[in-house]
């Protein structure tokens, strides 16, 4: 009879600590966690959170980047008081050099076409009530004589014709003032896209100015012996 009360008891108690682990699992919504470790906070319905070992990071825009290695990656810091401003080199030849400006005309000065032009010297002409002398030359007087071996001749009156049947009373263009027309005034002059002054030089029918710009052009027709620097024409 001893061992039956015994058993009986045992099984009810057994019976007991089942109903109560049962109501603790199904009524409560908490877990039951080994003894030592910390709940985890409560959450919301519906939340999710990251487990708690991954590292979060806030990526929506506008947020500062997160940082890796600065020391090392990122420059430095700057003083800018620190900072000297030097004078630029200088370039390794003059053609890195810019260019003098030119000397600019004066404001009302203007091209000008003069038409019917007639040759009063051998570098001066007559157009339209002006007379104009092409710049950069020096003239040969009509009265003017020249010499070549024992032949004097009338260099002069032959420069002044080649000008004329050079012109042929075709328009001049010339760099001329407003007021030219009052007196004789020096100005470069074009004959379509030829320099009236180089075709002087050039074929020795007038000299190059010391300041001018025909000196190389003089020295071709000394040397050829054309114009008034050649035989008798």
């Amino acid at each position: 009879m001893g061992e039956v009360r015994s058993t009986g008891r045992l099984a009810a108690t057994l019976g007991s600590l089942g109903l109560v682990a049962g109501a603790l699992l199904i009524a409560g919504s908490r877990h039951w966690l080994p003894t030592g470790l910390p709940s985890p906070p409560a959450q919301d319905a519906g939340e999710v959170r990251a487990a708690p070992h991954v590292a979060v990071y806030d990526m929506r825009p506008g947020q500062p980047a997160r940082r890796i290695a600065e020391d090392i990656i990122a420059p430095p810091p700057l003083d800018a008081s620190g900072i000297e401003r030097i004078e630029p080199r200088r370039p390794l030849g003059e053609l890195g050099l810019a260019s003098p400006p030119k000397t600019p005309m004066p404001q009302d000065w203007g091209e000008t076409l003069l038409y019917r032009p007639v040759a009063v010297s051998s570098s001066m002409f007559e157009a339209m009530g002006r007379k104009v002398v092409i710049s950069g030359t020096a003239d040969v007087g009509p009265d003017r004589t020249c010499a070549f071996g024992d032949a004097v001749w009338p260099c002069g009156q032959r420069a002044r014709a080649a000008f004329n049947a050079w012109m042929r009373g075709r328009a001049l263009k010339c760099l001329l003032p407003p007021d030219a027309d009052r007196f004789a005034i020096a100005a470069p002059c074009t004959l379509g896209k030829q320099d009236v002054g180089a075709w002087l030089v050039a074929n020795g029918w007038a000299m190059a100015s010391p300041s001018g710009i025909y000196g190389k052009a003089e020295s071709v027709a000394r040397e050829a012996r054309m114009g008034i620097f050649g035989p008798p024409q």
